[in-house]
């Protein structure tokens, strides 16, 4: 059974209409505040952050109020990336940390992402336990009065976010000599990524990091990758990094211009950590990892499992398995050795930890040669049409027609009103006409 507020990525849809209000933000900080609160006896303290969306400034007063109704005592930390709040939340012993953010979607999406104390995001147990509690009568969960939680702001999230990044490295690491030309999104990073790199010496070409409340992800960021290859060849810089909305994912380019995908950085990871003997399993890729990483992967004698799409699913596996490397060809990249969910800015760190001994992106980024691979989402207003006797019949047509030679996914997107149609195999061609097959059921 599904579940009925939360998807593969927390909460999330257009801001005013359906749960996106603040009426729906008030219960959802009621009731997971009250799960997390019976989870631990000791001081109860819930810590917010956001990315740069206006419908921040009116979802976050709401869920502010829902969690001090329930008796929760709160500090807020304003902009900063998702996986700087995990590690806060971890790091100062908070029973949660909630992120409001739509991570990749448009200005005027909007949402939120739960985490534990741990600094993981939540299994659908969990979920499923405070959607229950969502639809349970307020009045049940509300304190008395003089239990009524204290709100805060913090101003030095991001740079507690910054120096946990820096312990990773030894402490003679820098990036002089780098010329990087960088892509905020208009979102979380804006702050934390610039200030970082900059502190380590590398010279910075910023984009993306003037956030007016409604161009978060605009012609930006790591869905719109073109702006760090137009840069990186105008600024003859050595490498472009390019994040989400909420830099929890990343998409670099070489310096000559070339797209970066995660599935490259994964494998380029991959080898280095088996190499320096850091590699615990071997990696975990989704039904959407190329299967040019797989192979690559297994002639190196390394482990490859898939899980399903989501980088909550990756962790998830990861956690179960014990590897400590996994994550997803859109850039959701887990390093397991250092956090609990994705996060763009300790990936860029990591990659340019090998790029600052002079040697250049193309050779170290460029590791297998990708299988053609064609994705095309089709807007829809019912997501439960893949499930249609017409479509599966289309599908099993498709996949006749692709004749064993290669893989077609065809899902639900967990974030968008979209159906994702995927086609993978030696020949481009015939994937576009499996896709076009299946989008003749789809519209």
């Amino acid at each position: 059974m599904r579940n009925k507020y939360f998807g593969t990525d927390g909460i999330r849809g257009t801001v005013n209409q359906g749960n996106i209000t603040g009426e729906k933000f008030f219960k959802f900080g009621l009731a997971s505040g009250t799960y997390f609160k019976n989870q631990k006896k000791t001081k109860q303290v819930a810590i917010i952050a956001k990315d740069t969306r206006l419908s921040g400034y009116t979802l976050e007063p709401a869920l502010v109020s829902g969690l001090v109704s329930g008796g929760m005592h709160v500090f807020t930390l304003g902009p900063l990336p998702t996986n700087g709040l995990a590690m806060l939340t971890k790091s100062m012993r908070a029973n949660m940390g909630i992120m409001i953010t739509a991570s990749h979607n448009p200005y005027y999406d909007n949402g939120l992402k739960l985490f534990g104390p741990d600094g993981m995001k939540l299994s659908d147990k969990i979920e499923k336990k405070i959607e229950k509690l969502i639809d349970t009568k307020n009045t049940k969960q509300l304190t008395e009065p003089k239990r009524l939680g204290r709100v805060k702001r913090l101003e030095d999230g991001n740079e507690k976010y910054i120096k946990i990044l820096k312990n990773n490295f030894p402490k003679n690491f820098n990036l002089k000599g780098l010329n990087i030309v960088l892509d905020c999104a208009n979102g979380a990073g804006y702050k934390a990524a610039p200030k970082l790199l900059k502190e380590l010496g590398a010279k910075v070409f910023v984009m993306g990091a003037k956030p007016n409340g409604l161009n978060i992800n605009h012609m930006c960021g790591s869905t719109f990758p073109s702006k760090i290859q137009t840069a990186v060849r105008r600024f003859k810089a050595h490498v472009g990094i390019s994040f989400d909305g909420d830099a929890d994912r990343i998409i670099m380019c070489d310096e000559k211009g070339k797209i970066i995908d995660g599935d490259q950085i994964i494998a380029m990871l991959a080898s280095r950590w088996k190499l320096k003997k850091i590699l615990r399993g071997g990696v975990i890729g989704t039904l959407m990892s190329n299967y040019g990483l797989e192979k690559y992967l297994n002639n190196k004698k390394i482990k490859f499992i898939r899980s399903k799409v989501g980088d909550r699913y990756v962790k998830e596996k990861m956690k179960k398995l014990n590897f400590n490397l996994g994550g997803e060809q859109s850039g959701h990249i887990i390093l397991g050795k250092f956090a609990t969910t994705g996060d763009g800015l300790l990936v860029a760190l990591e990659v340019l930890f090998s790029l600052r001994k002079k040697r250049k992106a193309s050779e170290i980024l460029n590791v297998f040669k990708p299988l053609p691979q064609n994705l095309l989402n089709v807007k829809v207003k019912d997501k439960e049409i893949i499930n249609t006797k017409k479509c599966k019949s289309f599908i099993k047509k498709a996949k006749i027609l692709m004749g064993g030679k290669g893989r077609i996914l065809v899902r639900k997107s967990g974030t968008e009103p979209k159906i994702r149609i995927m086609a993978e195999s030696h020949d481009k061609a015939l994937n576009l006409k499996c896709i076009s097959l299946i989008k003749k059921a789809i519209t």
